[in-house]
């Protein structure tokens, strides 16, 4: 019975060992381009263009109307501009889903997809329909209270226990070192040779476009002082923190193994449950 038993043995650890592999194969890391992204960096940052307002960003609106001659239609421009009647439309105000902003009793622009600048024109030429003068009749100022659809992914890789996502507000220069900040640094689990941006778009990468992973090298970057791959960090970024495979292996088999323990165990029990009544 022992020979048997030991012969049994060896296909079991087989089928483990496969299984084992199988799941280091499906959850490397993607495949990184040779040398380095030439990307926005530390020290080598750009501008990011006009903010495009987008839901649900919201909005800090001011709205005052000159005085104008009934009579020859002129805009008395050296008189103080005075709030607007019969509602004060001045305050926060958060874009809809639909991606209009609501002005109270004079109703609904549409601002989605449009600039501060190209707002701001928007609302003046609105407000001048909706009382029937020229828009230069209104002193409109638009500008951003909370950036809400501009974020960056911070994804966290659990060792074979799920993920986490952190969802990241950005201003317009942080860099990959900030991101990884803003969410109190790296998991205990994390592989510092195992991370990367990954930068939307229509095709995805690697394969798609390469250019869209890029590369991190933590080590350089926390104790070189190498900026070369700290990427500045654009809307929709997806910062990935892959687990050490160590840990994923060890996963995937505590996995594998607890049913085979449960199903051993009863097995166990039932046994000496019998012996005991004979």
């Amino acid at each position: 019975m022992q020979g048997r038993s030991k012969w049994r043995v060896g296909p079991i650890a087989g089928l483990l060992t496969g299984l084992c592999l199988m799941s280091m194969g499906c959850h490397t890391a993607p495949v990184m381009p040779v040398g380095f992204v030439d990307a926005p960096r530390e020290l080598a940052k750009v501008t990011l263009p006009a903010y495009v307002i987008e839901p649900p960003d919201v909005l800090q609106i001011d709205v005052a109307k000159w005085e104008v001659n009934p009579n020859t239609k002129q805009i008395l421009k050296e008189q103080s501009p005075q709030p607007l009647k019969p509602q004060v439309i001045s305050g926060p105000h958060q874009i809809k889903p639909d991606g209009t902003v609501h002005l109270g009793v004079y109703g609904s622009v549409q601002v989605a997809g449009l600039t501060l600048d190209e707002a701001r024109d928007a609302i003046k030429g609105f407000l001048g329909y909706w009382f029937g003068y020229s828009p230069e009749a209104f002193a409109v100022s638009v500008d951003v209270l909370s950036m809400n659809s501009k974020v960056v992914y911070v994804i966290t890789d659990g060792g074979g226990y799920g993920e986490t996502v952190i969802r990241l507000p950005i201003n317009g220069s942080d860099t990959v070192l900030d991101a990884i900040g803003n969410v109190a640094g790296l998991p205990p689990v994390a592989s510092k040779r195992h991370i990367w941006v990954a930068r939307r778009g229509p095709y995805g990468g690697p394969e798609g476009c390469p250019d869209q992973i890029l590369p991190v090298d933590w080590h350089a970057i926390t104790k070189l002082g190498d900026t070369r791959t700290n990427y500045q960090i654009m809307p929709g970024d997806r910062v990935y923190v892959m687990a050490k495979p160590i840990i994923r292996v060890n996963s995937f088999m505590q996995q594998i193994l607890a049913p085979v323990e449960q199903a051993l165990g009863i097995t166990l029990l039932g046994r000496e449950t019998v012996r005991s009544f004979q």
